[in-house]
């Protein structure tokens, strides 16, 4: 048992080695300054045995106001959880299971925090109007909606037209005070087991967002509280009060609870024209609580707009602190509340953001490096520190109008798009901070960047140096060229947790492999792999032949088939395996477009079906199916991987053995070029379609210009999501490119067999050996 004299030394040990690790923990400042405190913190709540001497590192609690005796706290309100001064100690309950009694389930719950009784945080309802419904009540929303986990409107109308992404909830009667009643009853039968704070408020009120939440953060769950803007009963006892409604109010979950017992008395026994006063009435009558604006050192504080107000122009204290801006007269005005709030909270930020600096900065000092331990940016991570030489983080060299860092492989190529946005704005950044830094005695103007370098640190954001050509200015009107290198940081901004819909690993994923008479020969390979990977391992998947005949092959079927040999290899493998059957349709088409054939296959098949489009090169694996199942989402995104293109080995090899399996390294390359791949839904295809129904009525070979990939991308907002995918492998081929494709499509497929030879070095040395060889 660890004694007071051990844990005041401790407490002393830690805190010394947390202060000389500062430098390695910058970024986590606060927490590092939270934990060093933990050892005093802790002795508010642990129990620790007096020893025989010394003394403890919290012999100041008695003058704080903490009980002492003998070393131990006593029970009560602070401590709550132990019911006499005794020590604690775990009691270990082993499981024992009677023989007698017949084995029942347990049935788990499907998170654990509704298991252990953990709720949100924070529910969030607005009354509106059916005016206000689509003008307010969308500002509201678009202004709040992201902040909160549950937003749910009320309203008496029915049949309103019900704007996107707004939950509301219609009662089917606009009284006010029936309209509060049924709400009440509707969040704690819905919403009563699944949070500890319910916030309420009106269409008209500005709320910001993170303070609300903020404040409930600070409160405990135990405690009975109607927290708002206090206001006087008309002729009513000046000590009891109800919360406002145009300001919001918070109540708990213990009032929400106490008060759903007594809603049907205080409809029958309160009279009152205002929704508000009506419930404030109730809960003062039957709970025995009055509304408040503060509460344990936590204020509720709100704020009247005059008629006139400017947002922009308010500095007053109480406007800047205010959670709640009452009343807002048109959605306009919402808007500018909320970008003068936004700037007020940025300025807050900011001025954090030094003061923390600054503290670091002090720290530093006393840290066995000094203040050449903080690096710069302080407060970010330092650079990244290679152990070996293959871990150097390169440096990309770019210019005004060239980059020399190309995706393609080239060694220069045009500065445009995104690249050319995020070099124009870091010049930009680095002249802004120079004037800043150097007004008034000199002001600066860019003439020409000489050089550029950037690098992406994963540790801490893009770092970027500038060597700049700048006409400085005096006070006095002198002027010079100087030249100038600056440093930049685009640090890693806070990372954020996306909310996915759920998806399983359990879906049927129907693969669809269109074939040509070019590529039946490569057909073998492919059954193969699919009984080997998919059959014989009873994975959750069918397949389905999309047979293409042209014109000519197609009136000559019944004589000769061209795909008769592949036909009779399908044959074999439901031999093979009795459960297994393995459809085909066959079309009849001059140029194969991937969009209509994509059309005839989704009529055949349900909304609901989860689509592979293979290729005859692909090789299927469960590796590569689950990630298909887990990357595509219904009505969310679609999965488009990149697959892996292995090199020609002739060219690679040339006179060498090519390796056996056993000891064959793949070489290759993740090809771009080809969109063939494809994992999505019917009713996600469907959906785009549609869409671009209306594009080719006039327009039919639009069809055959553009590919799945083009459809998703020009007629549909889901996420599409294009990765490189190791487990999708191809064999080097070949492939026949169609010229009554489009032209886009057609040197897409050139490009794609040329890149699919050799790497640059490969082909390098091959026609260097080739050269050697003619020279000899």
């Amino acid at each position: 048992m660890m004694t007071e004299k051990s844990s005041a030394i401790s407490c002393f040990l830690w805190t010394m080695r947390l202060t000389s690790l500062l430098p390695l923990f910058r970024p986590a400042l606060p927490l590092i300054l939270g934990l060093s405190l933990g050892c005093s913190l802790s002795l508010l709540r642990v129990s620790w045995s007096q020893g025989h001497g010394g003394e403890s590192c919290m012999d100041a609690g008695e003058s704080q106001g903490l009980p002492h005796n003998n070393g131990h706290l006593e029970a009560g309100a602070e401590t709550g959880e132990l019911g006499d001064n005794k020590e604690y100690e775990p009691r270990i309950v082993p499981y024992y299971k009677d023989p007698n009694k017949p084995h029942k389930k347990v049935l788990r719950t499907r998170y654990i925090h509704t298991e252990l009784g953990i709720r949100e945080r924070l529910f969030v309802g607005v009354f509106t109007s059916k005016a206000a419904l689509s003008t307010l009540a969308v500002s509201v929303n678009r202004t709040v909606a992201h902040h909160f986990n549950r937003l749910v409107y009320f309203t008496g109308f029915r049949n309103t037209k019900i704007p996107h992404g707004m939950q509301v909830v219609s009662h089917g009667d606009d009284r006010p005070v029936w309209l509060m009643y049924r709400t009440i009853q509707y969040i704690h039968e819905h919403y009563g087991n699944e949070y500890d704070w319910f916030y309420l408020t009106q269409d008209n009120t500005y709320t910001e967002a993170e303070r609300i939440k903020s404040l409930v953060s600070h409160l405990s769950i135990n405690n009975d509280l109607y927290l708002g803007r206090p206001e006087e009963f008309i002729g009513g006892d000046p000590d009891s009060r109800y919360c406002h409604g145009g300001y919001g109010y918070v109540l708990s979950r213990s009032v929400l609870i106490k008060l759903q017992q007594y809603l049907d008395s205080c409809r029958n026994e309160i009279l009152s024209a205002r929704s508000d006063e009506w419930l404030g009435r109730c809960i003062i009558d039957f709970i025995g609580i009055s509304c408040v604006d503060k509460h344990k050192g936590v204020h509720y504080h709100s704020f009247q707009l005059g008629k006139n107000t400017d947002p922009d122009k308010e500095d007053d204290e109480e406007f800047t602190k205010a959670f709640t801006v009452h009343l807002v007269s048109d959605p306009t005005l919402m808007y500018r509340l909320h970008r003068r709030f936004s700037e007020i909270e940025l300025e807050k930020s900011y001025q954090e953001i030094g003061e923390l600096q600054v503290e670091i900065k002090n720290l530093s000092k006393l840290t066995p490096e000094g203040e050449v331990g903080a690096t710069w940016p302080i407060g970010i991570n330092p650079p990244f520190k290679p152990k070996t030489r293959f871990e150097v983080i390169s440096w990309d060299y770019f210019t005004e109008e060239q980059i020399y860092s190309c995706v393609e492989g080239a060694p220069k190529c045009e500065l445009c798009g995104i690249n050319k946005a995020d070099i124009s704005d870091i010049i930009e950044t680095a002249v802004q901070q120079l004037n800043r830094k150097y007004q008034p005695l000199l002001h600066f103007q860019k003439r020409q960047l000489l050089n550029g370098y950037r690098r992406f640190d994963p540790t801490r954001g893009m770092e970027y140096t500038l060597d700049l050509v700048l006409e400085a200015h005096t006070q006095k009107g002198y002027s010079r060229a100087i030249a100038k290198r600056v440093n930049l940081l685009r640090p890693l901004s806070k990372v954020e947790i996306i909310p996915m819909p759920y998806v399983t690993e359990a879906t049927r994923v129907q693969v669809i492999l269109p074939l040509t008479v070019h590529e039946q020969d490569y057909v073998g390979n492919f059954l193969e792999a699919y009984s080997m990977n998919a059959l014989d391992l009873h994975d959750n998947m069918l397949l389905t032949f999309l047979f293409i005949y042209n014109p000519f092959d197609a009136q000559r079927v019944s004589q000769n088939d061209v795909f008769a040999g592949v036909k009779s290899a399908i044959g074999e493998i439901e031999k093979r395996y009795t459960d297994v059957k393995i459809p085909w349709i066959s079309v009849k088409t001059d140029i194969p477009s991937q969009v209509k054939i994509m059309d005839i296959i989704s009529k055949k098949h349900p909304v609901d079906t989860l689509f592979f489009i293979a290729s005859v090169w692909t090789e299927i694996n469960g590796e590569f199916l689950n990630r298909c199942r887990m990357n595509t989402i219904n009505n969310w995104q679609v999965f488009f991987p990149i697959h892996f293109q292995e090199y020609n080995p002739a060219v690679i090899y040339r006179e060498q053995q090519t390796p056996s399996s056993a000891e064959f390294v793949k070489d290759g390359h993740f090809d771009r070029r080809t969109f063939n791949e494809a994992c999505f839904f019917n009713s996600d295809y469907m959906a785009a379609r549609m869409k671009m129904a209306a594009d080719i009525l006039d327009n039919d070979e639009l069809l055959e210009s553009m590919e799945v990939y083009d459809v998703f991308i020009k007629y549909s907002s889901l996420h599409i999501f294009r990765p490189v995918e190791p487990a999708l492998v191809q064999k080097y081929s070949y492939r026949l490119c169609n010229p009554r494709l489009s032209e886009e499509l057609y040197h897409r497929c050139v490009l794609s067999n040329l890149e699919g030879l050799a790497s640059r070095s490969q082909l390098a040395l091959a026609m260097f050996e080739q050269e050697q060889a003619n020279s000899t």
